[in-house]
Order: C-alpha cells, then sequence, then structure tokens
C-alpha cells in the first residue's frame, strides 16, 4: 500500500563564535537557542507563546529495523533549560551534541518541507541577531549551513519518510540504496579536498558531496560513527503497526531552494513507486561506499559503478532509470501520495535537471549547489593560480554556506528560487495545515501556558485535573485543520479540548 510520503528535515548547523578562542560549541549552540527563545518569550505578540519543553517519553533510538535493540549504546538524552523548544509552526529547535538543530513539520509535500527548511533558515538568522545581545560587544555567533568542518568532524542534514510498515525492510534498503548513492549528482553541495573522520583535509580535490568521506557501512543503526548508506534506526513516530519512519542520513544540507525540492521530492516519489510495486528492475552496488565516493569525485557523472551481477552503470543513467519507473508510477496509479501538482513539478524538473547534466552541467549553476560552489571557487583558483588545498578556497568553501545574508556566496550568486519569502515568513509563525504538526502547532498557539511537553507523536496538557492528560497524535496524516479546526475553534481551554478528543 502506498500510504502518504509526509516527510521532513532536521538540520544540524555549523557553529561558531567569531573574536573568541577555544569556544565551547555545546554553550554556543545553547546560547543562541536560548536567546531566540526567551526572544519569543517576551515578544506581547498573540502568535509567541511561552516555550514548550521536548518530552522524551516516547524515544527509542536503539530501535534497529533489523530486529535488535542496542539502547545500552546510546548515552542518555541531558535537557537543560530551553535548549529544545517545540516552536509554533510545528517544529522542534535545539541542541544536538555540539550543534544547534532544528526539525522542520511534518509536511505533506517536498515544497511544504522546502518552505520551512526556509523557514529554518529564518529562525536561525533571528537566533543569531538575538543572540548578539547576550555577548560581548566584540563577539559573534555565526552560522553555518553545511556538513563538515574541515578538520574531519562532520555533522547532518537528516531527511525523514513515512513509509508502509509492511514493505519488507530488505527491499527498501536495495531500493534506498540505489537513489541515494546515485541522488547526489544534483543535491550534492560540493566540497573542496577531502577529509577523512577525525583527521585533517589534505586531499587535492573538488568533490560533489560532503558527506561521503563520512560513510562507511552499507546498512546500520548509527548516526555519528561508523555512518551507514542506509540508517536502520526504527523509531517511527507514529503507529508502528501500520508506519515506518525512514530517517535518512546521507544527505547534504542545501543552499540551493531547487536542490532542496529535488533531494525531497524524488525520494519521496520513488518510494512511492517501490510501495506501488513499480520498481521493475534493481541495482545492487557490489560496494556501495566506495560507489558513494566515486560518485563524489567523479565530476564528469561518467565513471562506471560496479554492480554485484558484474554489470556497471553510471550514477546519471541509474537516475534515468529511477525517473523512467516513476513516471509509470505517476501514469499508472496518480501522486496522491505525494502531492499530485508538487509530484507533476517533480517529475519535469528531474527531467529537465539529468538531460541538462548529460549537454553541459554548468547550465545548471544556478540550481544545483556543487556547480554553483564549483564556477565559484575554479574562477577564482584559475585566476590566481592556487591548488585545491588551498585555503582560500576553502574558506570560500566555508562561506558559500554562511547564513548571514550579507556574507553567504549562496546569496550573492543569484540562485534560482521557488518560494515566495512572504511563504517564509508565514512559515516562521504558523505549522503546515495538512498534517498533525497543524494540531501541534496551534495547540501551542492557543494554549502554551497549559501544555506541560509536546514531541512528534502526543500533547500533554496539565488541564486541571489531578493527573496530567497526554493527548496521542500516532497518525501524522490525522490532526489536519479541516479536521480539527472547528473543534478547537470550539474550546476555550484544554480542558475542553481534552474532552472533546474524549467523546
Amino acid at each position: 500500500m502506498v500510504v502518504p510520503k509526509i516527510c521532513g528535515i532536521e538540520t544540524e548547523y555549523g557553529i561558531i563564535v567569531r573574536g573568541a578562542e577555544g569556544t565551547n560549541p555545546v554553550s554556543a549552540s545553547s546560547t543562541l537557542v536560548n536567546a531566540y527563545v526567551e526572544s519569543l518569550a517576551r515578544s506581547d505578540a498573540p502568535s509567541q507563546p511561552p516555550p514548550v519543553r521536548w518530552d522524551f517519553e516516547d524515544e527509542s533510538p536503539g530501535n534497529d529495523a533489523r530486529g535488535h535493540v542496542t539502547r545500552a549504546t546510546y548515552a542518555p538524552e541531558v535537557e537543560t533549560h530551553l535548549v529544545n523548544a517545540v516552536l509554533v509552526n510545528g517544529s522542534r529547535y535545539y541542541v544536538d551534541h555540539a550543534h544547534p538543530e532544528l526539525a522542520t513539520p511534518e509536511c505533506r509535500t517536498a515544497l511544504d518541507v522546502l518552505r520551512y527548511d526556509l523557514a529554518g533558515e529564518q529562525i536561525l538568522i533571528e537566533s543569531m541577531a538575538q543572540a548578539r545581545g547576550w555577548l560581548a560587544p566584540d563577539l559573534e555567533i555565526v552560522v553555518y549551513k553545511n556538513n563538515s568542518d574541515g578538520k574531519g568532524q562532520s555533522y547532518g542534514c537528516h531527511e525523514n519518510y513515512l513509509l508502509d510498515r509492511s514493505l519488507p525492510f530488505g527491499q527498501l534498503v536495495t531500493a534506498a540504496t540505489a537513489h541515494f548513492v546515485s541522488r547526489a549528482i544534483y543535491c550534492g553541495a560540493g566540497k573542496v579536498g577531502a577529509e577523512s573522520p577525525g583527521g585533517r583535509a589534505d586531499d587535492e580535490c573538488f568533490q560533489i558531496t560532503q558527506r561521503a568521506d563520512f560513510f562507511e557501512e552499507p546498512v546500520g543503526l548509527e548516526t555519528t560513527l561508523r555512518r551507514p548508506i542506509v540508517n536502520t534506526r526504527d523509531e517511527p513516530h507514529a503507529d508502528a503497526t501500520r508506519f515506518r519512519r525512514l530517517h535518512v542520513i546521507i544527505g547534504d544540507a542545501n543552499m540551493s531552494e531547487i536542490a532542496t525540492l529535488l533531494k525531497v521530492g524524488t525520494t519521496a516519489l520513488w518510494f512511492a513507486a517501490v510501495e506501488a510495486g513499480r520498481a521493475d528492475r534493481t541495482f545492487t552496488f557490489a560496494d556501495p561506499v566506495a560507489a558513494f565516493r566515486a560518485v563524489s569525485r567523479d565530476l564528469s557523472l561518467a565513471v562506471p559503478l560496479q554492480l554485484d551481477d558484474g554489470s556497471t552503470i553510471t550514477a546519471l543513467d541509474l537516475q534515468w532509470e529511477l525517473l523512467r519507473m516513476c513516471t509509470e508510477h505517476a501514469e499508472l496509479d496518480g501522486l496522491d501520495a505525494v502531492g499530485a501538482d508538487v509530484g507533476d513539478e517533480v517529475l519535469e524538473r528531474w527531467e529537465y535537471v539529468l538531460n541538462t547534466l548529460e549537454a553541459d552541467p554548468m547550465r545548471l549553476a544556478d540550481q544545483v549547489d556543487w556547480i554553483a560552489k564549483y564556477r565559484l571557487v575554479s574562477a577564482y583558483r584559475d585566476r590566481h593560480h592556487l591548488p585545491w588545498g588551498d585555503a582560500r578556497l576553502r574558506a570560500m568553501d566555508l562561506q558559500y554556506h554562511d547564513l548571514r545574508p550579507e556574507r553567504s556566496l549562496a546569496r550573492r550568486i543569484g540562485l534560482a528560487t521557488r518560494i515566495d519569502p512572504a511563504d517564509v515568513a508565514a512559515a516562521v509563525r504558523r505549522p503546515p495545515v495538512d498534517t498533525r504538526a497543524w494540531f501541534r502547532g496551534e495547540c501551542l498557539r492557543r494554549f502554551a501556558d497549559q501544555i506541560v511537553s509536546a514531541n512528534w507523536d502526543s500533547l500533554v496538557f496539565d488541564t486541571g485535573a489531578k493527573s496530567l492528560q497526554r493527548v496521542p497524535m500516532m497518525d501524522p496524516s490525522k490532526g489536519t485543520r479541516d479536521q480539527v479546526g472547528a473543534l478547537l475553534d470550539g474550546c476555550a481551554d484544554s480542558a475542553e479540548l481534552v474532552a472533546a478528543l474524549r467523546a
């Protein structure tokens, strides 16, 4: 069965404190999030309620889709004051390890994911501004939407997709690996040089993706060590008898709106096609990790990737095959699972990008991050006769991802846009209307002082009763404005809401 491809992005941002030596990134990240959340608490606007803490009650990161439970390998989450907040647009804003992280709300389409990803950027920009008031005058917190510090440390941009639990996990792994390895040709963020985990960047090259250096396993549970191409975390944040959440850790953080739309849109389409039984050809790499690294270093897009049956295929040809199967799915089954209009747009853009990659990749410098970055740094490199290992090129690489509007090279070079800035501004304050995120966000806006905690699949209310009241939200497609808007409008407080829901 094809279930709605409800999806979202969790972005870990790089962070530094300019003007300070030896700063603690955990403290800096906490300052960043705290400053933003406190500014919301100070606001007189009714859309900015007091912050609500995250509820860790149902977190189970050690559950493995292969049937293992390895909780002992994970350190417990430690929440400190105001570093794990739920926002009225349905997002989660928090400190994860040594990074600020923002998770979009659950979205019905790839276009909505893009909108809320951009809203996340605006939240981080506002956070930087608010943090100035917490620091000495000569200090500044700067945030980068990238994936590597150039010194062997990588941080992620994770995607999440709702899948049918009945889809055999082995089939999912095969399908996902083929797409994840090859899609980098249009959604890679680009990288000057190479680095090994825990080591220094010293390789003279340019890569398509920032992530290839840090992946070591085809399949696995880890996210920070021995990173796998397909992550097996079985934590659906939904009814586990019906749904699976595929937690995707291999993607780059994109500055290009078109790249983000394609990254999420093609992936959602492909999983829908697989669930519909339209995957009439499978591709299994002889060595998936080696294939991923080969794709990253092949700017010609022509390197043959070895399959386990002895044949070879390029990443570009593989993407053409996946597009063919997704097009057949669209024609035979429709695109309701990904949003019909958005699905049509993604198919159209996907075909255009593949055609252009075949003809002249540089024509995509306004849409594909790695091409935009390559053209930018190559021009500077050629003008000054620099080797790829030159520090100035690495500095340009980092500046491409700078979220400060006046400093970001990505903003300067004229990347194509898809979302109206007014829609982004609205997404900072309002949740999507067609997933459970709407119920979460609206409850926070209306009843924040009566909500004890929140997470993806439940809200905990203090209604004044003897015990706290947990309201589960186990289906991500339920709790939309159309479904519960009138009910919420008719409730003066959380007690009335809980009573109405249980009536």
